[in-house]
């Protein structure tokens, strides 16, 4: 008959065996993590196609052999920066559409979304605008298209729901008013520097005001052609 203690004692193993599994996996996790913020910030300072493996594990401090425990190329790195990129500007955008039902009130909060992600996700927006023509030609990367479309969708459907809905000028390109704001966002990454004057919310606003309020005052002269 197996005593009380045998079994304290055989349960008392098996819990930090778990504990000691859950630190190990925990550590492999932040580890995992912390090589692709290393490598994206070499893919957007160098580009994708001229970063190697070998300049990756230098930065790590470990040898190449090694970056293959945890990923088995470096389309897998780039992957995961993408599509973490992707898949969370994405989901806030749904949520936003989702939450509102005023079209202005939507597209004013997409671009706050929008210039939010200029700072966590710095180095994945310099990718997708450097290397993009260059990983679109790989099946493995055709989820960036299908996230681009789907994205446009949004913006362009809540934008001719303010035309319809009278809160936006029934004269102006949905789709082409959209790629003008999407470039503007994303094109400010060049610039945009955390420790400058304007934070990401000041940017956002001063975009939303000069986006909806207008730039010129008084009575619009200019004809068009």
């Amino acid at each position: 008959m197996v005593s009380v203690t045998t079994r304290k004692n055989s349960g008392d193993t098996a819990t930090q065996a778990k504990r000691a599994g859950a630190a190990s996996s925990g550590a492999a996790s932040e580890r995992r993590e912390h090589l692709v913020r290393l490598a994206a910030e070499l893919f957007a300072a160098k580009g994708f196609q001229a970063t190697t493996v070998r300049q990756i594990a230098q930065e790590a401090g470990i040898l190449s052999g090694s970056l293959y425990h945890h990923f088995d190329s470096k389309e897998a790195i780039v992957d995961e920066v993408l599509s973490t990129f992707l898949d969370d500007v994405t989901a806030r955008y749904r949520a936003a559409v989702a939450a509102g039902d005023d079209p202005l009130a939507v597209l004013t909060e997409m671009v706050r979304i929008g210039f939010g992600t200029l700072e966590p996700h710095r180095a994945a927006i310099t990718v997708m605008q450097n290397d993009w023509n260059y990983l679109r030609q790989f099946e493995r990367f055709n989820y960036l298209v299908k996230a681009e479309e789907e994205v446009e969708q949004i913006w362009v459907t809540q934008i001719r729901a303010g035309q319809a809905a009278g809160q936006l000028r029934d004269d102006v390109d949905p789709k082409l008013t959209y790629r003008m704001i999407r470039d503007t966002i994303w094109v400010a990454v060049r610039w945009f520097r955390p420790d400058g004057r304007l934070d990401t919310t000041a940017l956002a606003e001063h975009f939303v005001t000069v986006l909806f309020d207008g730039l010129a005052t008084g009575e619009r002269t200019s004809q068009r052609a």
